[in-house]
């Protein structure tokens, strides 16, 4: 079995071979894109895939939105696409359900652009798009 940085670095040079046209993706309760969580976005990561530390919140989204029974059962480690790697797609397409994702909506429309809400990447991308249901959308409603 390969080791995580053999895997990344695989991974990396098949992103690299055929880059990608389309991400979907969604945001997490903290602001967070795939699993760039605030204190390891880097909007500048020379990486495109890399190992990241979950933050709590995150890993209690995880419970939230039903993928583990509870908290201690998360996984406290990810492999990630990065910032920069999310966001050389041609297209984005986010979705955003849930009333958990208000704020973190909130703060990606409205906030200052940066790590401290990585999902404000997205107003930087010139084909985004972003789709909120009703509770996700209360606050800029």
């Amino acid at each position: 079995m390969k080791d995580i940085e053999e895997a990344c670095e695989d991974y990396s040079a098949l992103l690299r071979e055929y880059p990608v046209d389309v991400v979907c993706m969604g945001i997490g309760e903290n602001g967070h894109i795939a699993f760039n969580d605030p204190p390891v976005a880097d909007f500048c990561d020379k990486a495109l895939i890399k190992k990241v530390e979950l933050d709590d919140v995150c890993r209690m989204q995880q419970v939230h939105d039903g993928c583990f029974p509870d908290f201690d059962s998360v996984p406290k480690y990810a492999l990630t696409l990065t910032v920069p790697a999310l966001m050389s797609a041609r297209y984005l397409v986010c979705t955003v359900p849930a009333p958990t994702k208000a704020e973190a909506v909130f703060r990606t429309l409205t906030g200052e652009i940066g790590e401290a809400c990585p999902a404000t990447a997205m107003r930087r991308h010139s084909d985004a798009v972003m789709f909120l249901d009703q509770d996700s959308g209360a606050k800029i409603i």
